[in-house]
């Protein structure tokens, strides 16, 4: 299973242990019909495939390179399914604290940083001719070494699958109540139905997620994406237009909350839009695996039609993030809640909306929710069955899948009955993991591209990769720093 890849250019040479996505594959002939057909169909050729197959069969027994009939299309539904979510809701609360300019540029900043950094993964996916590393951690061991690579990578990687998924079933949960509450009544009383208590909400959702997550690979669930994608839209664009068309609250104003507080709680509140801003962009552990999907030929690279996706995906988040954050201060400027659009609409326009618009944006949380939770946890199931196939030698059978998953599953849902409030934490843990999309890409490009020292890429590289550690250091502090003034309720094991 382990593979040596050499570059002998520059002087680096590393080492791949144990990578069980890197895939050699012969030259294939491929003309301008081949070409066509793997960029709009995501068919491959026989020989591309048996070529692959031969040079690591245990890749087609992962569910993350088991199909790589992917396609362009297929691409922009995963990108935008993992890329956009509820954390874009709080945008405004960051313009809140840093006004319109400032929170203009920021946020634009942000976005072309991490776009880049998208960039620097899509190119560094077959940066090696004939190898395709279609996980994270194992591009980070191939530019890091195994220890380093490990070290840098697995923490990120590990929480922004499982914990992700945690805070959906916390999330999604969530909404399911909100959505009983609005169209059903607290008491349940309309629907002549009984409500379910918070422990109860989170067993629906994760029963329903763990049914889903029965289909088999990552390429499988592209309608489920396409699904989440909507969803992402549909509620986030629901929210913005309802909230300008409805009016603004009496007594608000567009001034920065900072101008109006301490030297200290003005830096914090400055550390904390900052962090709000960099959590909003989301999605960069699964560059890598969707990009995996696409089939491959040394004449046809995968990159061609996923940077396309990229560039179509991104330019859709692009609108939908700036008409959240600029209309949503607009329409609550320094009156915004710090729980952002989420309870902001709601609370000022929730009893003069009908109830099925209302029902109608919870419902579409949920079912994003639902579909984020597949995309996300794919990493997690396919590292439990690498661990199985590396000790049985052999592909998992359809029950083994199933109990996989269905393990991870109970995992999941026990986390968020125990952990509830680990939505309070998200800056927190967020800001550990923001080295994987404003960092980490830069110095993998240093470690495998080598570039000439201090030449342009070299000091665009260099210096991002520091700025991200810097934004690492502020995102940590700005979020102790609002757990130090705001508190934490733990209430462990009371959703």
């Amino acid at each position: 299973m382990g593979e040596v890849a050499e570059i002998v250019d520059g002087g680096f040479c590393d080492s791949i242990l144990n990578s069980s996505d890197a895939i050699s594959t012969k030259a294939v002939p491929c003309s301008a019909a081949h070409v066509f057909v793997a960029i709009k169909t995501g068919s491959v050729t026989d020989e591309a495939a048996a070529a692959a197959e031969e040079a690591n069969p245990r890749d087609g027994w992962l569910p993350i390179t088991e199909s790589r009939g992917g396609s362009t299309l297929t691409a922009v539904f995963h990108l935008l399914c993992s890329g956009m979510g509820i954390q874009a809701l709080m945008l405004p609360v960051a313009f809140a604290s840093l006004g319109w300019v400032w929170g203009i540029i920021i946020l634009s900043l942000g976005f072309l940083w991490q776009l880049y950094t998208i960039w620097a993964l899509v190119h560094l996916h077959e940066s090696v001719p004939g190898t395709r590393y279609s996980r994270f951690l194992h591009l980070s061991i191939a530019a890091f070494g195994p220890r380093l690579g490990k070290l840098l990578a697995i923490f990120p990687v590990m929480y922004l699958s499982g914990g992700t998924c945690v805070m959906l079933v916390i999330t999604g949960g969530g909404a399911m109540e909100l959505l009983f509450n609005t169209m059903c009544g607290g008491d349940g009383a309309a629907c002549s139905a009984k409500p379910l208590n918070g422990v109860e909400w989170f067993l629906l959702f994760t029963c329903i997620a763990i049914t889903i997550a029965q289909l088999p690979n990552l390429h499988s669930i592209a309608t489920v994406s396409l699904l989440g994608a909507i969803t992402a839209v549909g509620y986030g664009s629901l929210i913005w237009i309802l909230s300008v068309t409805k009016g603004r609250p009496e007594g608000m104003s567009y001034e920065p909350l900072i101008e109006a507080k301490s030297d200290e709680m003005r830096i914090g509140s400055i550390l904390n839009a900052i962090g709000i801003i960099a959590l909003s962009f989301r999605g960069h552990n699964l560059v890598l695996e969707i990009q995996g999907t696409l089939p491959s030929t040394p004449k046809c690279p995968s990159k061609r039609p996923m940077w396309r996706a990229v560039i179509i995906c991104y330019s859709l988040i692009a609108f939908c993030l700036y008409s959240l954050a600029i209309a949503g201060f607009w329409a609550y400027g320094s009156k915004i809640p710090t729980g952002g659009l989420y309870i902001a609409f709601p609370q000022f326009h929730g009893h003069d909306t009908p109830k099925l618009v209302m029902g109608l944006i919870y419902l579409f949380i949920v079912a994003n929710c639902l579909s984020t939770f597949q995309i996300y946890a794919m990493p997690v199931f396919d590292n439990l069955e690498l661990r199985y196939t590396g000790i049985r030698d052999r592909r998992c059978s359809r029950q083994v899948r199933a109990s996989l998953r269905v393990f991870f599953g109970c995992i999941a849902f026990f986390v968020a009955v125990a952990l509830p409030f680990l939505g309070s934490l998200a800056l927190l843990i967020g800001g550990m993991t923001s080295t994987l999309t404003f960092t980490l890409p830069c110095f993998m490009w240093l470690a495998i591209k080598r570039p000439r020292r201090r030449s342009s890429a070299w000091w665009l590289n260099i210096g991002l990769g520091w700025l991200g550690v810097m934004l690492w250091a502020v995102m940590v502090a700005a979020a102790i720093w609002i757990l130090v003034d705001r508190g934490l309720n733990a209430n462990f094991f009371n959703p």
